[in-house]
This record gives structure tokens, C-alpha cells and sequence, in this order.
């Protein structure tokens, strides 16, 4: 014990040198005044001691104060090189925009703070306990980045630097709720595909694919190397992390072309320059978060969302922001009649045609390029202003004839040999090479509240002539995602099943992402003939027959909790029209109607091994429980605060605790 003890405290050297008990202090004065004195809080004037004693000269002090926020994580030498990782490339370089950004406002004569909330990995996660925590740290972390702000009562604004899955829609969620206040998102952009290999998309189907003999283990070793080309960054695919940073400038709450830039590169952090130019701006003229956000913001967003073929994930964010923003939250049929209106016009990963990283979605012009093409089908409210104190109709004419414009679409077809127009199509276009809406929401005996599923992607080469799959087959049902993905590496699922996965939503795993499973069902050769049917969500790169975000959960006492292996289930998705059923029709040999399905699944037992994970924190338990109060998931997963306190109290009466 002794021996381990001087190996850890090692030698008494510094413990002899004399350690200093006193220093002088910072030289000058505060600028205070008698009126400050008198009447300013003690902690504006406690402040000042603070600012000066981590070095702002006491003469500088009287500027305008503005916070950054953002999901840093990690520790970086000078030179890029790690001395501790952070939990993904989304977050290592966002440390970069914040100093562009600092040095902005400094440069203005500001004083700008910064403050920090990490956020995981939903990559690092799959298929693990850490993917219980995913979705609740969203609210959890907005709720931390909102004290953070009220916590700095003299800041005039903030920037929120983020980038990934659940860091970005928290951020959003935390501006949105301080709507009399100054507040600009600055996406930390993508990282750069392989030259030659996998974006991080495919590259997490390695060892499904391995374990079906399609890739050796040397391939899947060297491909697996290389994958995040850049060390910062969102991954390269139209994931939920991109399509977040999508949505956020479709809010109009980023400057003008800032999702999706390459991270790390002098167009991405000049960005960041440009928002505190444009935050200090919207200061000084008394625009306000909330004069951004608007019920027509919101619409806009939703319609970028369906051009764009964005990650269904949004369909809980954009509603969750709403609500932070105190607006009308969308509904079912505002999904369903926007993504009828709005066709989809962009080929990227993982919707294609044509795979593309999003670097080359924002070379080819990015969303106001996007914006462009829906402006001529009428589906933009142009009046909405933005955070540059410009209406979009306005950003918009200032795009169209931009040199930043021409510049980079025109490298993008010299250099990369890439048409634009081949990225971003036009709608006639788009009709032309048959791409349909994004997304349908189909309902049936097994999903009554609804479901989800990204119809887009479904392979054309399962669909019938008029555009409409139709999958009729037995089930098998899965109580947990490790048995679901060792069945399919082992053999399990073949062509022609239907994978049902239960208790996988917010009560069961706090509504877990399956992108293991149905990433390798996109890039295993058989994938596309199966089915899966689940109450959890999926991750922004789901393709094919994937129907999740079932309603009500299993654990909820949704039908779907009934299913058995060996049921008859049948799935009808017409993409063109975009409606949808996913339906019980019968058991052993025999075949029932839906109306006789659903009478039969009411009166049978919940499927025996279906529970919550062993492995669920409380801290998700309380989440499942909060949100479920709230509305749950159509509602976006939020915590409604009056909602929560009436059942609380309703509660109390009910059990004689008052």
C-alpha cells in the first residue's frame, strides 16, 4: 500500500520550493460610478472583480457583454493534435468557431464569455446503454444551456455553436426559449468523406456485413480507418446532425449559407465572424429571438425539411422547438400536407439518387439554394425575418446574385467534376429521375396514434409499378435490440421477414435510436426485403422499409406490445400519394381483416419478455415519465411545464398528499 501510494504522489520536490499565499492584484480601477454603486446588484459589480481577475483589462469593461454556448468537447494542443478525445468529430473543432467568433466581438468592443455543455456520440452509442440517454439529454441539456444564459444576467445575446444529433436540436430548443433576447446558431458543419472508402454512414455496418461474408476482415479494418476524413465535424450523410443544420437556417436562426460548411476550412469559420457581426447587429436594432421564430418560420423549416429528405428524427425536434418558442406545435396532417406540397430535390447520402456528401450539398449552394427552387413553387413565407435583420425573400435576391454563390458552384463542377444542378435538382427534375416526397406516416391496427417511415428510401426495385410497397409476411418479434442485430448477423433474418421490435420506445429505452439495424438491412444484400416495424426511432440515415416512432409505445399499452412471432402482418406505403397501413392480419393459416385484427390483438396478453431494459437509468425514467405527461413523442418529447404540475398535483390529491 505504501509503495502504491509514493508511485501516485511521486516526488516531494515542489512540496519544498515556497508556494505563494498572496499576490498584488490587478492594477487600475473599476469603472464605477456613484449611480453604480448605489443601485447596480452586488453581483454586476462582483462581476467586474471577476472579469479583471481572469485578465480583461479594467479599463474595457464597459462593453456590451455576449455569451457563446456550445457543445465542446475534448482537449486540443494548438496544433489540432488530441491530449483527450471528445466523444465524436462534431464536436472537437467547435472550440475554433468560438474563438473566430470571441475574437469578433472583442475585435467590436464587446466582452464576449463562453460557457460549455457537451454532448454524446449517437454513433459511438449504437447498440449500447449509452443510447438509453440520447434523446433525454436533449431536454436536459437545454434546460443547463438556458441557466447558463439566465445565469449571465448582463449578456446582451448569445451565439450557440453545436453540431450533432441531439447538441444542435438542444441548442435550438434553449434560444427558442429565450424569445426576448438576441440569439444566433452557428452550425459546426461536416466532416470530409475518404477520397477512396465509406462515409460514416455505411461504415457503422461493418460488422454486420463481415458477419454475413460480405466484407473480409482486412477491408472492413482499412475502411474503417479512414471514414472521418477530417477530425471535425458532423458525418458527411443527411443525418440527423446535418439535417439539424438545415433546419436551423431554414428557421432563419443561422446566417446566410452556414449549414453544412467543411469544418475547419476558412469559409466555416469566417461564419461564425459573420454571426457576431450579425448578433451585435440584431443588439443594436432590438431584434429579438422571438421576432425569428414564428409559426411561418416553423412552416418554412418543415418544407425545407421534406425538400432536403431530412432525418425523421426532426419530425421530434422541429415540434419540440415550437414548443420552446411558445408557438402552434405542428401536428400529423402538417407533415403529411407539407411533405404532399414539397418535392423532394436533393441527392445526398443516404437518399441519393446519387450519393453525395453534404459537403457537396453546400458547395452546390446549400438551403438558400434549396430555398430558391421552393420559392418558385410558392411554399416559402418570405416575409419571415432572419437573424441578419433581413426578411428571407430579401436573404434570398442577395443569394441569388452572390459571388459566394458562383464561386463555389462553379469549383464544385471544375474541380470535383460535379454538376450542382445534378445535387440540387429543380422539381421538374426531381419528377423526372421518379424521386418522391420524403416521408409517409402510416396507421393500421398496429400503429393507431401513427407511425413513421422514410418512404423516399425505400429501393425502387421492391415497389410495384405504381409506386407502392406492399410487404405481406410472418413476424419476428424482438424484445431487445441485441437480439435483433445477432439475429441478422447470425442468420436469423432472411428475405421476405418482418422484424418487429418492441418496448423500445421512451418507457422501454428513452426511445432508443436502432440505427445498427436498420443500416445493416440498408447495405446487407437481402435488406431489402425485409420489413422492420419498432416503437423506438431511427437515426436520419434509415432507408427502406423501416417503420418507427410507432404510437402508443408497447409499454404504453400499444397494440404493437401484443405481436408474436409467426403473426400475419401486412405493410401497404404508396409513395406517390403518401399514405400508408401497417396491419395485424391473422395467425397460424389463418388470414383475418385489419377491423378483425385489431379486435383479436385487443384481447391478447402483452408479449411475456417485453419490460423495461434492464439497463435503463433513472434519469431516463424520470425523462419517459415527464414527456409522457407532456404529450410524448408526436408531441416532440418536451416537457410541458403546466401540464406536468397539474398532474403532479392531481396526483397528490389523488393520494392524500396535500
Amino acid at each position: 500500500m505504501h509503495n502504491s501510494i509514493k508511485s501516485i504522489m511521486g516526488k516531494d520536490d515542489l512540496a519544498s520550493g515556497d508556494i505563494t499565499t498572496h499576490a498584488p492584484g490587478v492594477q487600475g480601477r473599476l469603472p464605477l460610478t456613484d449611480d453604480l454603486l448605489r443601485n447596480a446588484p452586488s453581483g454586476d459589480l462582483f462581476g467586474m472583480s471577476q472579469n479583471v481577475g481572469m485578465g480583461w483589462k479594467p479599463g474595457e469593461l464597459n462593453g456590451k457583454q455576449f455569451l457563446i454556448l456550445s457543445t465542446q468537447g475534448g482537449i486540443r494542443q494548438e496544433d489540432g493534435s488530441p491530449v483527450a478525445l471528445g466523444y465524436h468529430t462534431g464536436h472537437w473543432e467547435v472550440g475554433l468557431l468560438m474563438k473566430a467568433a470571441a475574437e469578433e466581438i472583442s475585435g467590436r468592443g464587446g466582452i464576449p464569455f463562453a460557457g460549455y455543455v457537451s454532448d454524446p456520440c449517437d454513433g459511438r452509442s449504437q447498440g449500447t446503454s449509452g443510447m438509453f440517454d440520447s434523446l433525454p439529454y436533449r431536454n436536459d441539456a437545454a434546460l443547463v444551456f438556458r441557466r447558463l444564459i439566465r445565469s449571465l444576467p448582463t449578456r446582451k445575446g448569445v451565439i450557440g455553436v453545436a453540431t450533432c444529433d441531439k447538441g444542435l436540436p438542444a441548442m435550438m430548443l434553449a434560444l427558442a426559449g429565450m424569445p426576448k433576447i438576441p440569439g444566433i446558431i452557428v452550425p459546426g458543419g461536416v466532416t470530409l468523406p475518404p477520397t477512396e472508402g465509406e462515409d460514416a454512414g455505411k461504415i457503422q455496418t461493418i460488422g454486420a456485413r463481415y458477419s454475413s461474408g460480405e466484407l473480409t476482415l482486412e477491408a472492413a479494418a482499412e475502411l474503417g480507418c479512414r471514414a472521418c476524413a477530417t477530425p471535425g465535424g458532423g458525418c458527411q450523410f443527411l443525418g440527423t446532425a446535418a439535417t439539424a443544420q438545415v433546419v436551423a437556417e431554414a428557421l432563419g436562426m443561422t446566417v446566410p449559407h452556414a449549414a453544412l460548411a467543411p469544418s475547419g476550412q476558412p469559409i466555416w469559420e469566417e461564419m461564425a465572424r459573420q454571426s457576431s457581426r450579425a448578433l451585435m447587429a440584431m443588439e443594436s436594432q432590438g431584434l429579438r429571438m422571438g421576432d425569428i421564430l414564428t409559426d411561418a418560420a416553423v412552416r418554412n423549416a418543415m418544407v425545407v425539411h421534406a425538400a432536403f429528405g431530412g432525418s425523421t428524427n426532426l419530425l421530434l425536434h422541429i415540434p419540440a422547438i415550437a414548443h420552446a418558442a411558445g408557438l402552434q406545435v405542428p401536428a400529423v396532417q402538417d407533415w403529411i400536407q407539407v411533405n404532399r406540397d414539397v418535392p423532394r430535390i436533393v441527392s445526398v447520402l443516404p437518399n441519393g439518387p446519387v450519393f453525395h456528401p453534404t459537403v457537396r450539398v453546400f458547395m452546390a449552394g446549400g438551403v438558400p439554394e434549396v430555398m430558391l427552387h421552393l420559392r418558385r413553387l410558392g411554399v416559402l413565407d418570405e416575409s419571415v425575418l432572419t437573424v441578419t435583420g433581413s426578411s428571407l425573400g430579401e436573404v434570398l435576391d442577395w443569394w441569388e446574385s452572390s459571388e459566394r454563390r458562383h464561386r463555389l458552384r462553379k469549383q464544385l463542377k471544375e474541380k470535383d467534376g460535379i454538376d450542382p444542378d445534378s445535387v440540387i435538382m429543380s422539381p421538374e427534375q426531381s419528377r423526372l429521375l421518379g424521386i418522391t416526397s420524403t416521408v409517409t406516416f402510416p396507421t393500421g391496427n398496429i400503429a393507431p396514434e401513427g407511425s413513421v417511415i422514410k418512404s423516399t428510401s425505400i429501393d425502387p426495385s421492391v415497389l410495384n409499378e405504381e409506386g407502392i410497397y406492399h410487404h405481406k409476411g410472418r413476424a419476428k418479434v424482438f424484445t431487445t435490440e441485441r437480439d435483433a442485430i445477432r439475429a441478422i448477423k447470425n442468420g436469423g433474418i432472411q428475405a421476405g421477414d418482418i422484424m418487429v421490435l418492441i418496448g423500445r420506445g421512451p418507457s422501454g429505452t428513452g426511445m432508443e435510436e436502432t440505427y445498427q439495424l436498420t443500416s445493416a438491412l440498408k447495405h446487407l444484400s437481402f435488406g431489402k426485403y425485409v420489413s422492420l416495424i419498432t416503437d423506438a426511432r431511427f437515426s436520419g440515415v434509415s432507408t427502406g422499409a423501416c417503420i418507427g416512432h410507432v404510437g402508443p409505445e408497447a409499454l404504453a399499452g400499444g397494440p404493437i406490445g401484443k405481436l408474436k412471432d409467426g403473426d400475419w402482418i401486412e405493410i401497404v406505403v404508396d409513395r406517390n400519394r403518401l399514405e400508408g397501413r401497417v396491419d395485424f392480419i391473422g395467425e397460424g393459416d389463418q388470414e383475418i381483416t385489419p377491423d378483425e385484427g385489431a379486435r383479436l390483438l385487443a384481447q391478447r396478453p402483452f408479449h411475456p419478455g417485453m419490460r423495461p431494459d434492464d439497463d435503463l437509468p433513472d434519469d431516463t425514467k424520470l425523462w419517459a415519465a415527464l414527456q409522457a405527461v407532456s404529450g410524448g413523442t408526436w408531441k416532440g418529447n418536451v416537457y410541458d411545464v403546466e401540464r406536468i404540475v397539474t398532474a403532479i398535483e392531481a396526483g397528490k390529491k389523488a393520494l392524500g398528499w396535500n
